[in-house]
């Protein structure tokens, strides 16, 4: 089973990587549907490609977007681009582009994105005819179709498992172009407008607002829940998947690790030993930690209803912050060499998410300035500091503070 994690930047891509991701997805600066994300130059992209690799593992890109006429300018260049810095496949969406590209890069394997909404077997026995090497479910899909997809078509298939749920289907939206000026979501410019709270105006009574709940916040129609599959492992496995996708190229560093650590945790343990498999607290425990909404199981078991909906607010919810990464361990002295990243002081205790090691919980005795004086606290962004911690820590640890602890 690949792991398949989402990469907005560089860094998100290390990290991704380092915590166990098999590959990740991004995007370039044109062509994919987050074009608010940093996304990559081809320059970076390359970089990207070389350091996968090094690591033994993949890079897929995103080119999945709906182009109109003149989107289209510059495609054959970017496509053999790709090709020369040997991604390892772009995600298509749009009949056009995939004809384009079965032209131009007929070498470079194609994924056919969860915005081409493949629904049914008919559909990905057409995509696999006409050259695709992958299909990547519609989240509308229930695990027991893709399973009937998987016996009845010999493609790849992957499916999201973990992230953010869009309203419309598998995120063909138009909110965003009507709410908003030349921002097209199936052009990835999608303002989120799902998120937006929301009250009935009546016609002839302009200006007056009219909650479509009793609630004087109003309500949130749109918001879905998060989507998390943890649970549904073995099923995900039963069904014939190839490739779990966590999505989140717009998420935080600290986002990635987390949940890549966690759905690797768990893909090892059922792999060692499916029989007895069953979901860890701590698992649980870690997804809580990272900014979300409250979690569902989407389509996957059975079809959503009013509860997989936020109507109350669109904010997210978390039990811990990311305040400082370690960038290496001197065992001798034993302390940790720390890159902060929000504010922290001596007194307030901590933990250690590392990559591959178990979760390390101290409180913060000393902190040390790089002259080796005491400091009280860590005040400056990216300030490099040293703190004392008794057990070795891995290069790349995310140093975590509980929210309520933050004073």
């Amino acid at each position: 089973m690949e792991l398949l994690a989402p990469a907005g930047n560089m860094d998100k891509l290390k990290m991704a990587l380092l915590y166990g991701a098999d590959a990740v997805y991004l995007g370039g600066k044109s062509f994919g549907l987050r074009a608010f994300s940093d996304n990559f130059s081809l320059e970076e992209m390359e970089d990207a490609v070389r350091y996968a690799h090094g690591l033994g593992k993949k890079v897929h890109v995103t080119v999945n977007i709906f182009p109109h006429n003149a989107d289209l300018n510059g495609l054959p260049e970017y496509l053999t681009s790709l090709r020369d810095i040997h991604v390892d496949a772009v995600l298509i969406a749009d009949p056009g582009i995939f004809s384009l590209a079965r032209q131009i890069v007929p070498d470079l394997p194609v994924h056919i994105s969860t915005q081409a909404n493949v629904t049914n077997w008919a559909s990905a026995k057409f995509w696999h005819d006409a050259g695709a090497k992958r299909v990547v479910m519609a989240r509308e899909v229930s695990l027991k179709d893709v399973k009937a997809i998987h016996d009845k078509v010999p493609v790849e298939l992957e499916g999201f498992v973990h992230g953010a749920m869009c309203i419309s289907y598998s995120g063909r939206c138009l909110l965003s172009n009507y709410f908003t000026e030349n921002r097209d979501s199936n052009r990835g410019q999608c303002v989120q407008c799902c998120r937006f709270k929301y009250n009935v105006v009546e016609e002839k009574r302009p200006g007056q607002y009219f909650p479509v709940m009793e609630d004087e916040r109003g309500t949130y129609i749109f918001n879905s829940k998060d989507l998390c599959l943890l649970p549904y492992l073995p099923d995900l496995y039963d069904a014939g998947l190839c490739s779990l996708k966590i999505e989140g190229r717009m998420k935080s560093v600290h986002y990635v690790a987390t949940v890549v650590k966690v759905y690797r945790q768990a893909i090892d343990a059922y792999e060692r030993d499916p029989e007895h498999f069953r979901v860890l607290p701590e698992w649980v425990e870690e997804l809580e930690k990272i900014s979300h909404r409250p979690y569902t199981r989407g389509f996957s078991v059975s079809r959503p209803t009013e509860a997989d909906q936020v109507y109350s607010h669109s904010s997210n919810t978390q039990t811990h912050e990311f305040i400082g990464l370690v960038r290496s361990y001197d065992a001798e002295r034993k302390l940790a060499l720390i890159e902060q990243r929000n504010h922290f002081k001596v007194g307030q205790t901590v933990e250690f998410l590392q990559p591959k090691g178990r979760l390390v919980r101290c409180a913060v005795r000393r902190i040390l300035d790089e002259d080796g004086q005491d400091l009280d606290a860590a005040r400056h962004a990216q300030q490099v500091v040293a703190v004392p911690v008794d057990e070795p820590l891995e290069a790349y640890s995310m140093m975590r503070r509980e929210m309520k602890n933050h004073a």
